[in-house]
């Protein structure tokens, strides 16, 4: 078959070229607890876009870090007393948390779902970079030139997951021992994220995960598709590449593989090996370093596209919980 990046030997040894900072936990540490410290001003409301015999459908909105209003998608069983297991759902980059309906199934399985908004991108939550609405893309550069690394949005996005969890963790109809993550692209990083940055996550399911390893996707010379601003950053902020070391340095603050060993979850990660868009090698540099009980569900033929079955695993993955 085609081959578009290591021999899958190599893949299940890589552990990736992007460098990581001298202060990455320190700098991870202080980052949670201001988190932590913050005062989410939760507000869910009745949603009536849906009409659901299963389920309650609300509007949730919190505040992270930076003041930003974040805005997910919740629905709980209807009629169903005690505490129920839970699913945090991420969406891929630009994106948005989809349909209401799209989330009855795990609804019906008696769990409940939180799907979020990555704030400023193709829905309702917030960028709080000094104006209203969206900002749609250019995340992962923004902030890069910036002096102090705290400016990375990925930050504040990173924060957002593990802030959602909390809160759903704190709602009384859930067990807080029972939550789990997943998403696809974006929503696979943001959810190795998610599970890095909140160690109560059980499960997490990411599949051809976004924003792992900045470096081997350019030295791969694709920095294109979603991995696009890279290249035009350089072009515009660093034409000789005179401070390219300190600029990959800063993104390893949100590179993914460097939160993967902070991981406690189960993780059952998807990959297909002709991805060009989010490379194979990227996903296994975060994959090879989660140390926690972990699988891989691999599609030689396939690239950054529906994964068949995939679906159907995770759905059982998660009814686990």
């Amino acid at each position: 078959m085609p081959v578009v990046d290591k021999p899958l030997p190599e893949l299940h040894v890589y552990q990736g070229l992007n460098p990581r900072p001298a202060d990455f936990d320190a700098y991870w540490d202080a980052s949670v607890k201001e988190m932590q410290a913050l005062d989410p001003k939760v507000e869910l409301r009745p949603s009536t876009l849906l009409s659901s015999r299963a389920a309650e459908c609300f509007d949730l909105r919190f505040t992270g870090v930076g003041g930003a209003r974040v805005y997910a998608k919740y629905l709980r069983p209807r009629g169903s007393p005690g505490r129920h297991p839970a699913v945090l759902q991420f969406h891929g980059y630009t994106g948005h948390s989809g349909d209401w309906n799209d989330k009855l199934n795990y609804v019906s399985q008696g769990l409940c779902v939180a799907a979020m908004d990555c704030r400023g991108q193709g829905g309702l939550s917030e960028d709080a970079g000094g104006v209203q609405g969206t900002t749609q893309n250019g995340h992962i550069i923004r902030g890069l030139a910036d002096p102090d690394p705290k400016k990375l949005l990925y930050r504040s996005i990173f924060l957002d997951t593990a802030e959602l969890a909390r809160i759903v963790m704190s709602f009384p109809e859930v067990d807080p021992d029972r939550v789990g993550a997943m998403g696809g692209s974006q929503g696979g990083g943001l959810t190795l994220a998610c599970a890095a940055l909140e160690p109560r996550i059980r499960r997490a399911a990411p599949v051809f995960p976004f924003l792992c390893d900045y470096r081997r996707v350019w030295e791969m010379d694709l920095a294109r598709h979603a991995y696009e601003e890279l290249q035009k950053f350089f072009r515009r902020h660093d034409p000789r590449h005179e401070r390219e070391t300190e600029y990959f340095t800063k993104l390893g603050y949100i590179d993914c593989q460097h939160l993967a060993p902070r991981i406690r979850a189960e993780v059952h990660m998807f990959t297909g090996l002709m991805d060009t868009v989010c490379p194979p090698s990227t996903q296994f540099a975060a994959y090879n370093k989660i140390t926690s009980r972990k699988d891989l569900t691999i599609y030689p033929d396939f690239a950054h596209e529906e994964l068949p079955g995939q679906g159907d695993l995770t759905f059982n993955f998660m009814q686990k919980l």
